[in-house]
């Protein structure tokens, strides 16, 4: 999708996340003149003036800053840099969300995180729901596999969304694919009368062998939200 077309879908208080492929300034000036906020990830080289200090860490830093010069008539945007490190990686993100109360440092880190989010549904649908293959040659017949097979993606979403409730675990710790795998497992239950609630099902201890909960290979931090991280 082209950057006209998205500024003509987002209304105002909308905040999305965008890869580098949309770093130019106009855009985000657009963006900003619509109220609509984002953040994104910072490109090598680029022209900062640090304005304010919010929180200043060997793990976090995160500053108020000007990007960018007027040459060539481009725009100068007041964002926020958040500058996190994760063992001996560094990663930068900006946003136009100026106010670290609002969006704190580590939360933008882990919102941009799950825009790979859009990668695993595309690679589930294609893997796990076939739509790597197509049944026919036929335009019409094209767009009905690929309507059915997101709309069926859905429904395993909100399947899956159920089971984490549930169960209160969050939703990353689901397997869609196993929850995929088990509904013929449930179809089996259900024709034997032995069961009839497919969220009971899957949630029931004697079930837990469908493996529809992922097992964690490490420790899961909380996420610290607080606006000013204290120092380490």
């Amino acid at each position: 999708m082209g950057e006209a077309p998205l500024l003509n879908l987002l209304p105002a208080k909308t905040l999305i996340l965008l890869d580098r492929g949309f770093y130019h300034f106009q855009f985000l000036q657009q963006l900003n003149l619509q109220d609509v906020h984002f953040i994104t990830r910072l490109k090598a080289k680029a022209s900062i003036k640090y304005l304010k200090i919010f929180s200043y860490d060997h793990l976090v830093k995160d500053r108020l800053i000007q990007l960018g010069t007027v040459r060539r008539g481009a725009p100068v945007l007041t964002l926020r840099l958040i500058e996190i490190k994760v063992g001996q990686t560094s990663y930068s993100y900006i946003t136009s969300v100026l106010d670290p109360q609002i969006l704190p440092p580590y939360v933008v880190a882990d919102l941009y995180r799950r825009r790979w989010r859009i990668e695993e549904a595309f690679y589930s649908v294609k893997r796990l729901l076939g739509l790597s293959y197509l049944w026919t040659g036929s335009i019409n017949g094209v767009k009905l596999q690929v309507w059915a097979t997101w709309l069926f993606y859905a429904v395993l979403v909100d399947l899956g969304d159920a089971v984490a409730d549930e169960l209160s675990l969050p939703f990353d710790r689901i397997s869609l694919e196993m929850i995929f795998r088990g509904l013929y497992h449930f179809s089996v239950a259900y024709d034997k009368g032995k069961a009839d609630d497919l969220i009971k099902y899957f949630t029931a201890p004697e079930n837990q062998d469908l493996g529809v909960v992922k097992s964690l290979r490490k420790p899961v931090s909380r996420l610290d939200l607080s606006p000013f991280p204290a120092p380490s």
